[in-house]
């Protein structure tokens, strides 16, 4: 047993490539614990960051990215990680628990209401914990025609449907077909939309680990469009947006499979459909596609609270508000969103 202590630091800018060859070498860890984000939480969310790290003999052997979100609606927290599905503790079980109780003392100097692990397993089924979430994850298979054929019937049924209408598949050097599709699309739905600056950030950050990939009719029409990232042949589609005649022409369903067979061809070995409400359209969505939900675990420390945050659109206290949203014209919607969305997370 290595008897050599180890030691708790806060992240330094000087730290970002060794904090990095440490997730891309972990197993455990995520596309969402690279460093680069927490450039993103500050600069475009405005949340403070606290980076933390556990290090033995020199080497890095666990992580924690951290971000505190405070908001006179939604709360004050420090979560692991805002806008991110899969964060909380990677690293060995003796850094974690160092790990864990620097992370606790910083929530009880900062104040906050709750303490947040978002992670793809339970650490501590004691924790209060919130089962609203699934994650879909599945094996690229070698084959491109074997992908297909491993697509349940009447899914595939609409992909092909799809490729009969002639629909065409683009990777975008921009996000610009894709935000004018997104923004409509999550206005429809009466949600607030993240900020065009904010994916622009993610391309410049992440380069070709963020692509764009847009569908378009015969005639060039943008119909349906996803932003998402790669990381160790892992593909990770993640916002997505819809015009309204989508839906008729089996365009959502051609850029799924478009994004699984660009995949395939260039030797991916995994699809992460990312995470979803149980039992809503996009959660049903997934399962059509021969996708089994794994429980994601989403793991607290109550401080100042009763219970589990719920700010989400299933809130029903939220209702009044969605009804609201739906009527705004586009562009003030577009300029509202993002002053609030940046506090939900």
């Amino acid at each position: 047993m290595d008897r050599t202590p180890v030691v708790v630091k806060a992240f330094a800018a000087q730290d970002a490539a060794r904090w990095d060859a440490f997730v891309h070498a972990t197993a455990e860890a995520t596309f969402f614990h690279l460093s680069a984000w927490r450039g993103i939480m500050e600069e475009v969310f405005r949340h403070r960051t606290y980076y933390l790290y556990a290090e033995r003999a020199g080497a890095i052997v666990a992580v924690l990215p951290l971000a505190e979100v405070k908001s006179r609606l939604f709360g004050h927290a420090l979560t692991s990680l805002p806008f991110c599905v899969y964060g909380g503790i990677v690293g060995d079980d003796e850094a974690a628990a160092l790990l864990e109780a620097e992370a606790e003392a910083l929530a009880l100097r900062l104040g906050v209401q709750h303490l947040e692990y978002r992670n793809l397993t339970a650490r501590h089924q004691d924790w209060p914990s919130q089962a609203l979430y699934v994650t879909f994850r599945k094996e690229i298979l070698p084959e491109v025609e074997a992908n297909m054929l491993a697509i349940p019937r009447k899914q595939r049924a609409m992909v092909r449907k799809g490729i009969k209408n002639g629909l065409v598949a683009t990777l975008d050097p921009d996000v610009d077909r894709f935000f004018a599709l997104y923004s409509d699309n999550v206005l429809r739905h009466g949600t607030p939309a993240l900020s065009v600056r904010f994916f622009r950030r993610l391309r410049e950050v992440f380069g070709q680990a963020c692509e764009v990939l847009t569908v378009t009719d015969a005639g060039g029409r943008s119909l349906s469009s996803v932003l998402g990232f790669r990381f160790r042949g892992e593909v990770l589609p993640y916002y997505a947006g819809d015009d309204v005649a989508a839906r008729d022409l089996a365009a959502n369903d051609f850029k799924y499979w478009e994004l699984m067979r660009i995949a395939c061809e260039r030797g991916d070995h995994l699809f992460d459909y990312g995470r979803s409400k149980i039992g809503t359209g996009p959660w049903s969505f997934k399962k059509n596609w021969g996708f089994e939900p794994q429980p994601l675990s989403y793991e607290y420390r109550l401080y100042k609270r009763d219970g589990v945050p719920q700010n989400n659109p299933m809130n029903p206290k939220y209702r009044a508000f969605i009804a609201l949203w739906r009527r705004l014209p586009l562009g003030v919607a577009n300029a509202l969103g993002p002053h609030i969305v940046r506090n939900l997370g």
